[in-house]
């Protein structure tokens, strides 16, 4: 059988993803930010190889595929005892996955004992190889393919993670026993104190396009700047917040509980007034009534405001496996 489907171009526009290496450099910066923020520069918990390949079956899939790809890409193998081909690209792809470092997850599917996973996923036929990120599953190729094709596809899984998902992988320890921890990197302060005073300053007056203006500035040097990039999902939040009609915007969200446009208004104004659970309740409700882009759209913006709310936050963690749910 012939690998087909090897390029994502049909479910992302990579013409928006920048070149490979400013992509992995950017998630080297946000691993180091976020080590820092989470552990204070002391220590973080690291992952053993050996975590990187696991085997998956329908009882552990939500945890172990759609709650982890929240975290990391995770690449599904399809697989059976039975079958040849299977047994050149499992090989392929398990040591593709320690050699990624964390930057995806593989998680092998045998169809014999998982029949379920097989139809939801639509395989006709195997080896089929899926990823699934932030909980939306993308189909990636079908058959026997070769290591440079499987790597040209992994790598766009990556920058497409990182750039359009926020998603930079785990942290490995190669030297360590699992369930070790390993030193955060030190990330040196950069000169953004002025520039992230001035974004706050800019928010407290009302000044919603300065301080959106002013967190990006930071951007352009530090993409994995963690409070530039807190501070602008939030500046933008209340830039069009201010700039809508709540009584239109209820009234329409009302009337069209179908349209993603009008729940997505309506649940800027829910976050803003406090209503966390029910803004984000909202959106994944209309993810389960959309479909296509409309539904796209929906999801991404949904975690536009998980990003507002921040990532730690408890109802961030269960909306994020609500929405896992709803997606399939």
């Amino acid at each position: 059988m012939q690998p087909r489907n090897m390029s994502m171009s049909g479910v992302v526009d990579l013409a928006a993803v920048k070149a490979a290496q400013e992509a992995k450099a950017k998630a080297e910066q946000a691993r180091a930010e976020a080590a820092r923020q989470g552990g204070g520069g002391a220590a973080v918990s690291a992952v053993p190889p050996s975590s990187l390949v696991i085997d998956v079956d329908e009882a552990g899939f939500e945890r172990d595929v759609l709650q982890r790809s929240t975290e990391v890409p995770v690449v599904i193998d399809f697989w059976a005892e039975w079958c040849e081909p299977c047994k050149q690209l499992s090989p392929v792809l398990e040591r593709l996955a320690v050699e990624y470092s964390g930057r995806f997850v593989l998680a092998k599917i045998d169809v014999d004992a998982n029949q379920m996973l097989m139809q939801q996923f639509g395989v006709q036929g195997i080896p089929a190889v899926f990823a699934v990120v932030a909980g939306q599953a993308l189909p990636l190729f079908q058959g026997a393919a070769g290591e440079q094709q499987i790597r040209g596809t992994l790598d766009q899984l990556v920058e497409v993670a990182e750039q359009r998902f926020g998603l930079t992988g785990l942290t490995v320890d190669t030297d360590a026993e699992p369930g070790a921890v390993q030193e955060a990197p030190p990330v040196p302060a950069g000169p953004y104190d002025a520039l992230l005073e001035a974004a706050v300053q800019a928010l407290d007056a009302g000044d919603f396009g300065g301080a959106v203006q002013a967190y990006k500035n930071v951007l352009s040097d530090d993409p994995g700047n963690t409070e530039a990039r807190l501070g602008l999902a939030q500046a933008e939040l209340l830039r069009r917040v201010q700039e809508a009609d709540p009584q239109q915007v209820r009234k329409e969200a009302a009337e069209k509980p179908g349209d993603a446009q009008a729940q997505i208004a309506a649940a800027d104004l829910d976050l803003v007034g406090g209503h966390v659970d029910d803004a984000f309740g909202r959106l994944i409700q209309t993810v389960q009534r959309t479909a296509g882009d409309d539904r796209d759209a929906v999801r991404l913006w949904l975690l536009d405001l998980f990003e507002v709310v921040g990532a730690d936050d408890p109802r961030v963690t269960a909306a994020r496996r609500a929405l896992a749910r709803a997606l399939f």
